[in-house]
């Protein structure tokens, strides 16, 4: 899978409304890590919600992960939603599950066994640095580290594509250090593509990336 993301003349909006992106051609290659910038209102979380499955293209052809996500299902959907993990600002855990729990929600859903959910909660865990609040729930935990939380469930499943919408927006610099860090792990030894919807780059990223802007519902690649 070559392109993991390819868009041609895609026009995103809402209802009858004008469109919000407008004739955009887009394409993101295996690998890549990408941020997708632009002023609060130019359409950065729209695109991100076109990519899993929230909203469907008014014209044109987005594909993601092998999925035409205009001919969207309910069975493409959940084949879609098999090969990413979605990283939201606000975390979106369940407060009354534990956090291993939250961690285990795409394997559940996938069919896993109990053993297979809970060894691959504890090694992730492990991975984001939190085995000693092992138990505890999603309120009980820092804001950084119910991000830590949201990134280990998004990559229980080990994803082709992260999307992660200002996943640092809430935080202080040292929680966000954190969070680029596993970021840029998942791409560098995974293999992961990664693809980050954020006001602002941050200066001491450390990875090759591409960057494309929203202005005016069209999107350019920065060079």
């Amino acid at each position: 899978m070559n392109f993991v993301v390819s868009a041609q003349k895609l026009s995103l909006g809402y209802g009858g409304d004008e469109p919000i992106i407008a004739e955009t051609d887009l394409s993101i290659n295996s690998g890549d890590f990408v941020f997708i910038t632009g002023k609060s209102g130019s359409g950065k979380s729209t695109i991100l919600k076109s990519f899993y499955g929230e909203l469907l293209p008014q014209r044109g052809s987005l594909n993601i992960c092998g999925v035409n996500i205009k001919k969207l299902n309910r069975v493409k959907l959940n084949k879609l939603r098999r090969y990413l993990g979605i990283v939201f600002q606000d975390y979106k855990l369940i407060d009354s599950w534990t956090i291993e729990k939250n961690i285990m929600l795409p394997l559940m859903i996938g069919g896993f066994s109990k053993s297979v959910c809970e060894a691959q909660a504890l090694k992730l865990l492990r991975h984001v640095k939190l085995t000693h609040k092992i138990g505890k729930y999603p309120l009980e935990l820092s804001g950084g580290e119910q991000q830590r939380v949201a990134i280990a469930r998004a990559l229980a499943h080990n994803p082709v594509l992260i999307l992660a919408d200002e996943p640092t927006g809430n935080l202080d610099n040292y929680s966000s250090e954190v969070i680029w860090n596993l970021l840029k792990n998942a791409r560098e030894h995974l293999g992961t593509t990664v693809v980050v919807v954020t006001h602002h780059i941050p200066s001491t990223i450390g990875v090759d990336y591409k960057h494309f802007f929203i202005d005016k519902g069209v999107l350019y690649e920065v060079s």
